[in-house]
């Protein structure tokens, strides 16, 4: 199993889960935590026994963003991996979830500050869940600098534009609740309990047909920028072969017996 100085990697039976783990600086994004989170994607990719990711932060705190004193001194040169970066110029985005889209579900477990590149993260995310006294926003115009990592392409296609534009061009700060009213998370749970609400969902996920939810999530995206006409004919080729599975004969077997169902990813 993986990991970094900056990025641990656990498993809770069949998620991993992947902390972010620099809380002396509120996690703030430095390149062994990238490296660590691309490894991390790619590592549940591989791992059929993965069924779903959860991501989260230590230390009370989710990821405030860019190392600002980094950027301001001499950028990442110097750190550890330096060598994996200059390897693949892409592994960044790749880690924020910018290049790349891990096929088993991510649940974000968000306490604390979840701000700039933080939000930029969670952006690429599938299921989200923050303590009520977690921060959330944009704050990239507030230092001359662009939300790079995504947010002015994905941000008005997630939640509604005007919203989207008042996040991006004032950079204010969001609670839980109210980033919860405009639907950049899905659940608002007492402080310290997120990561547990994130597990739950987890688990629930981790019970249904891996095959069927892995099909879901990618229809679910590639129809999302389609005519209707389109995704609905892209649902079918993506849904109809999960019907000749396997698991799809034992789902309605373990119905049938009263069961739960042993799914075989096959």
């Amino acid at each position: 199993m993986g990991g970094t100085e900056h990025l641990t990697v656990r498993r809770e039976g069949a998620t991993l889960v992947l902390t972010l783990d620099r809380p002396e600086a509120r996690n703030a994004l430095s390149l062994p935590m990238l490296v660590g989170l691309h490894d991390g994607w790619l590592e549940a990719d591989a791992d059929d026994t993965v069924r779903s990711i959860v991501l989260t932060g230590a230390g009370g705190s989710f990821c405030s963003g860019m190392d600002l004193k980094a950027l301001a001194g001499d950028g990442m040169r110097g750190q550890a991996h330096h060598d994996r970066l200059k390897d693949d110029p892409d592994l960044h985005w790749k880690a924020m979830l910018r290049h790349h889209r891990p096929r088993k579900p991510v649940i974000a477990a968000v306490e604390g500050h979840c701000v700039a590149g933080g939000t930029e993260i969670l952006q690429g995310t599938d299921i989200r869940v923050a303590g009520e006294s977690a921060t959330f926003g944009l704050f990239e115009v507030r230092r001359g600098l662009f939300p790079i990592g995504g947010s002015t392409v994905r941000l008005p296609r997630q939640i509604p534009r005007t919203h989207a534009l008042e996040m991006l061009l004032t950079g204010r700060p969001y609670s839980a609740r109210e980033a919860a009213d405009i639907g950049l998370i899905g659940h608002v749970v007492p402080d310290g309990t997120a990561l547990g609400k994130a597990l739950e969902i987890a688990e629930l996920i981790n019970a249904c047909g891996p095959l069927a939810v892995e099909a879901v999530k990618a229809s679910v995206y590639e129809c999302a920028e389609m005519t209707e006409t389109e995704g609905l004919a892209a649902e079918l080729a993506r849904g109809r072969p999960i019907f000749a599975t396997a698991d799809a004969k034992e789902g309605a077997r373990a119905f049938a017996e009263k069961r739960p169902p042993d799914f075989q990813r096959a």
